[in-house]
């Protein structure tokens, strides 16, 4: 289960991995959503500030109780613009960055790595440690991550083209589920964690 972060002014901005924190209304939207979220046997949160102080607002526990799940996107020197700026100042690689999953203009990762790295995640247990299988057969993880990583994680589950990653929207502070196995995953994606204005922070 897979659990995209509350807004914070990087997210509103539309800047590329720009970890700033959680506004108020981000944070107030998180706390709310806490009692609409699914029972989990593990909780997991990305290394981003975004992402551990929203996994804090839903009450998952310390950030030392939390397993570590992927973090997101490596953009390299596009860390923190705009998505706007970038194009402006380098329409070119921009495009194949868009375009060539191979790509990676700003020195960062590219998609392919990217899908690489999520995927090796999910079909490991998603970061179970290779502890084994667990006494029921199933485990439930309910991990907090970049809207990237949720992306990358649905477009290898049904081992979509890499160019399906691109149509793919993640809002904040929704909920993506995958069952299954490696080579036999199901989704079920994008049911809020709590009613609409909540989730956006509104009110």
């Amino acid at each position: 289960m897979l659990v995209s972060p509350a807004l914070n002014p990087a997210l509103r901005e539309a800047r590329f991995d720009g970890d700033t924190p959680l506004d108020p209304s981000g944070a107030r939207a998180a706390r709310t959503a806490a009692p609409h979220l699914p029972a989990a046997d593990r909780y997991a949160a990305g290394a981003s500030g975004r992402c551990r102080a929203t996994a804090r607002e839903l009450g998952l526990g310390a950030p030392d109780d939390l397993q570590v799940a992927p973090a997101g996107w490596q953009l390299g020197r596009w860390s923190g613009l705009r998505l706007d700026e970038v194009a402006a100042a380098e329409p070119e690689a921009v495009a194949a960055w868009a375009s060539d999953p191979g790509a990676a203009p700003h020195g960062g990762e590219s998609l392919g790595e990217l899908l690489d790295r999520v995927g090796a995640w999910l079909d490991a247990g998603a970061g179970d440690g290779g502890s084994g299988p667990p006494a029921r057969g199933v485990v439930r993880l309910l991990a907090v991550v970049e809207p990237a990583v949720v992306r990358a994680a649905v477009t290898h589950a049904l081992t979509l083209p890499p160019a399906a990653f691109w149509r793919l929207d993640t809002g904040p502070l929704t909920l993506t589920t995958l069952t299954g196995r490696p080579g036999r995953w199901n989704l079920a994606t994008g049911r809020p964690l709590a009613p609409a204005g909540a989730a956006r922070g509104e009110g």
